[in-house]
């Protein structure tokens, strides 16, 4: 079934008139907070009404856009022509009136922008946020709202001022919308022209700049256009067809994220990011990490980092779920996971990985010489991580560019977080292992040596890795020349996770 129901006009005056009157009843992230209350307001990120429901029950005119919006209730005439202006709202399309009663006609959310803007996300009804819930997103032609992928892709992209940015597969514009604060031209695709007016709704009424809004598969609508980013949370579910426009890929198991990540690397410019939220397989007898790195394309170095892995039986039960599918009769649930199951097994696929892809063209990659890090890492981070995703590939550089004696010659300072923790029985007069551990960005943890341990600790950038060398071995005992021989593979490890920065 296709999504047909009429969505508002995209006049920007009428957009500008209803998001005034939104303003000024604080129908905003905070507050929703401060009228909600914290759990209220996380069982609404769940798509749980039953709280902010209770949390509602007066008559001012932020619960009666929270009612209208977010709860999606049929209002009294009276009431909403209290909170917003009725006929503007009514004649642009926002709301539709019958028999006394007012309905908003799309879910309209807060959404605080990193610097702390008031934007709005518009969505389909039922379809603000995705995830298990399944409410409303039977419907193939749907446009979800904001959920934990959108502001996962919005945290790690790199936010430096760019000239020209892409979004792929927009959806209702969520990155669009960041993309609009630091690139001066926007251009969002997306195969679902419904997802486009959406888009453009988003945009119209957070008060950003417009973007060019192109209708097409993957990379077709920008041709051979080229950018300094382009971010993508594609449909990328593996599934046996393409029931569902907005999350299934419609190519044979992770063929879409592969294709997306090969064909990036020719639409960046010089210096140009690509980053992905992405599914891949794990394929009986081979290796998933030698599988991604052969997705990457020449010319560009890559950091994938897999955050979470699922047996073939979640990930089924997962995205059946998403769609509703639990809910309808046994036998055609079952008849779907069958399905589902049979695809993976003709496939030979045993388990699903999920995580970031981050492409970068450069020159050395260029070159012949690509810096390409497939990684594990289900651990917390904290986000956002764009600054973080930065300085690695400025690391890459560094490392790449400085041989062992170049490496020894220069200086480095101990990031900032970084904790020493001794690990070993208690009571006990030396430690077993040392650990260092990361208190921000990725929150890494790698064991070191004592060796390792005591270099990281005086770096302060005052002296040269050499001279620190010297001068542990001088403490310990050891030989200079061998200790000077053996340590710059730890540094260079301690570098490229980021315990460590170049001066």
């Amino acid at each position: 079934m296709s999504t047909t129901k009429p969505l508002p006009s995209t006049d920007r005056a009428g957009a500008a008139q209803l998001r005034a009157a939104l303003l000024a009843a604080d129908f905003t992230a905070d507050g929703l907070l401060d009228l909600l209350g914290a759990p209220a307001y996380a069982a609404l990120a769940r798509s749980e009404t039953v709280p902010a429901v209770r949390a509602t029950r007066g008559d001012g005119a932020l619960e009666t856009l929270v009612r209208l919006f977010l709860l999606q209730d049929a209002l009294p005439h009276a009431r909403v022509a209290q909170a917003l202006p009725l006929e503007g709202a009514v004649a642009q399309g926002w709301l539709t009136e019958d028999g006394g009663r007012v309905r908003a006609t799309v879910d309209v959310r807060p959404y605080g922008g990193p610097d702390g803007e008031d934007w709005f996300i518009v969505s389909d009804l039922g379809c603000a946020v995705g995830g298990a819930s399944g409410i409303g997103s039977k419907d193939e032609g749907v446009v979800l709202g904001v959920g934990g992928a959108s502001t996962t892709l919005a945290g790690i992209t790199v936010r430096r001022p760019v000239a020209s940015a892409l979004d792929l597969g927009t959806g209702s514009g969520v990155q669009a919308l960041h993309l609009a604060q630091h690139a001066t031209r926007v251009t969002a695709t997306d195969l679902n022209p419904r997802a486009l007016r959406i888009a453009a709704l988003t945009l119209a009424l957070s008060d950003a700049p417009e973007a060019e809004l192109r209708e097409g598969s993957l990379f077709e609508p920008v041709k051979d256009e080229t950018y300094d980013l382009i971010v993508s949370n594609p449909p990328f579910v593996i599934s046996p067809g393409a029931r569902l426009t907005y999350r299934d890929g419609g190519m044979g198991g992770d063929d879409l994220c592969r294709s997306l990540v090969q064909e990036a690397g020719e639409r960046l410019n010089e210096g140009g990011y690509a980053q992905f939220l992405a599914n891949w397989q794990h394929v009986e007898g081979e290796d998933w990490q030698e599988r991604l790195r052969s997705w990457v394309p020449r010319g560009c170095d890559a950091w994938i980092v897999q955050r979470e892995v699922q047996d073939i039986t979640q990930y089924a039960e997962l995205w059946l779920r998403d769609a509703g599918d639990h809910r309808t009769d046994p036998g055609q649930y079952a008849a779907r996971y069958d399905a589902w199951l049979d695809e993976f097994e003709a496939r030979k696929v045993r388990a699903v990985g999920f995580g970031w892809i981050t492409l970068r063209k450069s020159e050395a990659a260029v070159q012949g010489d690509p810096s390409i890090t497939v990684e594990e890492w289900p651990h917390p981070v904290e986000q956002p991580l764009g600054e973080v995703v930065d300085a690695h590939f400025a690391r890459v550089d560094h490392l790449r560019a400085h041989d062992d004696a170049a490496l020894l010659a220069g200086h480095f300072v101990l990031a900032e977080g970084v904790v020493q923790e001794q690990v070993g029985l208690p009571g006990a007069e030396d430690p077993e292992h040392v650990v260092l551990r990361q208190h921000r960005g990725m929150r890494r943890a790698t064991k070191v040596d004592t060796i390792g341990a005591g270099f990281a600790g005086v770096c302060d950038g005052s002296m040269s890795a050499g001279r620190i060398l010297d001068a542990i071995a001088q403490l310990v005992g050891e030989d200079p020349v061998q200790l000077r021989d053996r340590t710059p593979a730890q540094i260079r490890l301690l570098v490229e996770q980021g315990f460590l920065e170049p001066r």
